[in-house]
């Protein structure tokens, strides 16, 4: 993938600590995406593959289209950021994967997203 289809994602996370259950085994999380095309070309979000894996090494996998029901089309240095949620069995966990994304000229590419981690850091110290 050359400079003209470049895109960084970045995530910041939150333990919802009144929405979980630690008793039933339910930590809930938010986590905030911002998505910038640092690329030379405009390019559109058209789908999402997530990977989740919590402490028991229990994956799921979440594949759709968009993201929070939008396809945001992202011209050089336009960013995109938005927030979703997860739900898992353990106190901590991690997020990875990708964005399919397609370019202003056609060509599709993957825009990887880096892994980072979800825990309820008062229950880690």
């Amino acid at each position: 993938m050359t400079e003209r289809y470049k895109i960084e994602v970045s995530a910041i996370t939150e333990y919802l600590e009144q929405e979980s259950e630690p008793e039933r085994d339910r930590y809930a999380f938010a986590y905030t995406i911002t998505i910038v095309n640092r690329g030379e070309i405009a390019a559109q979000l058209i789908s999402r593959h997530w990977i989740i894996t919590d402490a028991n090494g229990h994956e799921q996998q979440v594949r759709g289209e968009g993201v929070v029901g939008e396809q945001p089309m992202l011209k050089p240095n336009e960013g995109f950021r938005y927030s979703s949620g997860v739900v898992l069995d353990t106190p901590i966990g991690a997020m990875h994967g990708s964005y399919q994304m397609v370019a202003e000229d056609g060509t599709t590419f993957d825009a990887p997203i880096a892994p980072f981690s979800l825990a309820n850091r008062r229950l880690l110290n």
